[in-house]
């Protein structure tokens, strides 16, 4: 029973397989057909594409003809437009020629005179934009563009009118620069800020305010000089800006036309010169403001004690308030001892007052010496530093090694300057000094001997 149980089993899954590949055969020839029909449709569509392009193509190199002879005759045209061209500039080119000759026949001596009013036109054009007085008369210069224009064409002449316009214009700067004239106008301070001002006019040479001269500037703007004049020729302009008309006074006029003012500007002051010397410089001035200052005390207490000292002489009774006064009074203390110890006594009494007759020569003496080495410190350093700038920038620039070269001796210059009156003022104290120690010497000498001889 079991044995055909299993018979029947096996049956059955047999019976099962054969139908499973009997389905998947039919779907495998079912994709095959649809794959065929697929590639036979594509071969069609390929086909049909192919003959339209080689359609396109034969219709296009029918039109690549047609167009290739449109271009030709196209060319064969503009050539003979060119030709025709060529042709009428060549005529037109005589045409000018013949024009131009018969242009310079009529003319005559009138183009050499054209040629010389184009150049005082362009001249005068130059010379009135640096002028003082375009700041009053601002639209000449319209005129004259407008005129040099006219005459660089060549191809119109200047009206007679034109032509006296510029004599006129001309004629009207000869009389402005005599004139002396007060206008308002705005001016750039030296701050930078602009303010309106009142201006004077001096012919065409300068232009003052209350705080002194005016430059003109090429942008037609006025403004005030970075730096003044000295005062004797800056209180000029305060005078020209108070007189009245008609009223003369003294200016002080730049004939340059601003070049000795801009000269002024540029050079340095005493103290932009004392700036240069730096540390050393300072520290040069304020030892010698300090050995100035020591000199001239002692010069006034030497000249109060040698005035005491020539009183105590015609005196007959000693007074403390001197140094012969004190060395007397010790003689007097001490009449009635012997010689040797009023000898003693007087140079005691002598050798108290060196110190006060001596204070602060000394110093007066180093600081003669000690200045110009100062001095040449600050030349030596200086020097270091301007060989360092030309080692990094060449020496290309005079200017520049000029200048490093001046701020250098100017410590120089500081130390002699110091040194030299140093020395004067010692000779003279430590000379009024030595005066007075040789009367106490004198006086004292004189005063042993007479108390010897009474002795005897």
């Amino acid at each position: 029973m079991k044995r055909i149980t299993l018979i029947i089993a096996a049956g059955l899954l047999s019976f099962g397989f054969a139908t499973a590949n009997a389905q998947q055969d039919d779907a495998a020839a079912a994709s095959m057909s649809e794959l065929l029909r697929l590639i036979e449709q594509g071969q069609a569509r390929d086909s049909r594409e192919a003959r339209q392009r080689e359609a396109a193509f034969a219709q296009a190199r029918n039109q690549q003809q047609s167009l290739l002879n449109q271009a030709r005759a196209e060319r064969t045209r503009q050539e003979n437009i060119s030709s025709r061209l060529e042709n009428q500039f060549e005529a037109n080119q005589q045409q000018i020629i013949t024009a131009r000759q018969a242009l310079d026949e009529r003319m005559g001596a009138l183009k050499e005179l054209l040629g010389v009013l184009q150049t005082v036109a362009g001249d005068t054009q130059g010379r009135f934009a640096a002028s003082l007085t375009n700041i009053e008369y601002p639209d000449r210069s319209g005129f004259l563009v407008e005129l040099g224009s006219k005459l660089a064409g060549a191809s119109n002449i200047p009206e007679i009118e034109e032509i006296e316009q510029l004599w006129l214009l001309l004629q009207q700067e000869v009389v402005e620069s005599g004139k002396v004239t007060r206008f308002n106008h705005l001016v750039t301070r030296a701050d930078g800020t602009e303010e309106e001002m009142e201006v004077v006019r001096i012919g065409s040479f300068n232009l003052a305010s209350d705080n002194g001269y005016l430059e003109f500037n090429d942008d037609g703007t006025i403004s005030e000089l970075l730096r003044q004049p000295d005062g004797k020729y800056l209180g000029t302009t305060g005078d020209m800006m108070g007189a009245g008309s008609g009223e003369a006074v003294a200016f002080g006029v730049d004939v340059t036309r601003g070049g000795i003012l801009a000269l002024l500007v540029e050079s340095p002051t005493i103290k932009d010169r004392i700036e240069q010397g730096g540390i050393v410089g300072y520290c040069i001035i304020a030892l010698g403001l300090i050995g100035l200052l020591i000199a001239v005390m002692r010069w006034l207490a030497l000249s109060t004690a040698d005035r005491k000292v020539k009183a105590q002489l015609k005196r007959e009774t000693a007074s403390t308030d001197n140094p012969l006064g004190r060395v007397l009074a010790a003689y007097e203390s001490n009449r009635g001892a012997d010689t040797e110890t009023i000898e003693l006594k007087l140079s005691e009494a002598a050798l108290k007052e060196m110190p006060n007759l001596t204070k602060g020569l000394l110093f007066i003496k180093v600081v003669s010496a000690v200045a110009p080495l100062m001095g040449l410190l600050g030349t030596v350093t200086g020097m270091i530093k301007t060989f360092q700038v030309i080692t990094l920038y060449g020496a290309g620039d005079p200017k520049m090694m000029a200048g490093g070269i001046s701020q250098a001796l100017m410590t120089t210059v500081l130390g002699l300057v110091v040194a030299i009156p140093m020395v004067l003022l010692h000779t003279v104290v430590s000379g009024k000094s030595r005066k007075i120690v040789n009367i106490l010497q004198s006086q004292s000498a004189g005063l042993v001997a007479q108390h010897s001889e009474n002795s005897h």
